[in-house]
């Protein structure tokens, strides 16, 4: 067993989309028609053949409330690795990036949480 895909609920996939490509550096990987909205999914340009991340249409009754409580909460939806927290807030802040957290060393871990612009708060952790 191995996962090939998981989820973050959007408010709007196109706008997602753009967020989570031209600011984050994911690649779209897939987008096919779901009815009225798609399959769309994103990669990391450095594993293609990874894990996708399916940006997700909010539209189900229950979504709205479970992320507004967990952004209400603080609680990141996601995490993603990257090679240097301060390095990858520093740059996106550049780019107007609104972050929640900053930089923040807990032992080996340094992390930093991001508003994703499409209602969800999204960690980066390095090691």
């Amino acid at each position: 067993m191995r996962i090939i895909t998981t989820n973050v609920f959007v408010d709007d996939q196109s706008r997602a989309l753009d967020f989570y490509t031209d600011v984050l550096g994911f690649e779209k990987k897939t987008d096919l028609p779901a009815g009225e909205h798609r399959w769309l999914t994103v990669v990391s340009p450095s594993s293609r053949d990874g894990v996708e991340l399916l940006l997700e249409p909010s539209d189900h009754p229950a979504v709205g409330t479970f992320k507004a409580a967990l952004v209400g909460d603080g609680i990141p939806y996601a995490s993603f690795a990257v090679d240097d927290v301060v390095a990858e807030h520093t740059r996106m802040t550049a780019l107007g990036v609104r972050f929640v957290q900053p930089p923040t060393t807990m032992g080996a871990v340094t992390v930093a949480v991001f508003d994703d612009t499409c209602g969800n708060l999204i960690q980066i952790a390095s090691m």
